[in-house]
């Protein structure tokens, strides 16, 4: 039998990402976890949800751009402090190396295997959040991430949050192919 948990949102774990932007004329990194893709067609959105009380928000609104990057595990530290630092309060600027691709205010961490810029499409205001919808205009790869021109996973090694333990988590191994493996399915 299933324990109905109300209104609950169970869909962690879910990647860790950076988002940046600058702020008074400075990068800053912002860790989020709620990002997410929007479709696979042309052009290519994702979304990212930060609270209102972030001062990335209104980075993001001045400058109409940012950036979404995913550290690995070797990032966990810096991820962590750029998450738990307001920029409101510290100068975050110096955490990553950082590097502009074709929007001059989208920063990109350097220390990240794989970044996307993003132009700002559309702003969804919820009463807590601020939902940014970005348009991918370009994204970075390692070179050593990439496997026959995708990037590879396990060669990425991602991090994962879990917001009811509220720890970072390896991704583990693959478990099938998809669009493949349902093929076994026999009523």
């Amino acid at each position: 039998m299933k324990k109905d948990l109300g209104p609950y949102n169970v869909l962690y774990p879910m990647p860790v990402t950076l988002v940046g932007t600058n702020i008074n004329g400075k990068p800053n990194f912002l860790t989020i976890a709620p990002v997410g893709i929007l479709n696979v067609g042309k052009p290519q959105c994702i979304s990212a949800g930060l609270s209102k009380s972030h001062a990335t928000n209104a980075g993001i609104r001045e400058n109409q751009s940012f950036s979404v990057c995913m550290p690995n595990e070797d990032l966990v530290v810096e991820t962590d402090y750029v998450g738990i630092t307001s920029a409101a309060k510290a100068d975050k600027s110096r955490v990553f190396e950082v590097f502009y691709g074709e929007l001059k205010n989208a920063p990109m961490a350097k220390e990240c295997p794989l970044c996307m810029e993003c132009c700002l499409h559309e702003v969804l205001d919820f009463k807590t959040h601020d939902i940014f919808i970005g348009e991918i205009v370009a994204s970075y790869a390692e070179e050593d991430i990439l496997t026959d021109g995708a990037v590879d996973l396990a060669k990425l090694r991602p991090m994962v949050f879990d917001m009811h333990t509220r720890r970072y988590w390896k991704v583990g191994e693959p478990i099938a192919q998809a669009w493949s493996v349902g093929k076994q399915y026999k009523r």
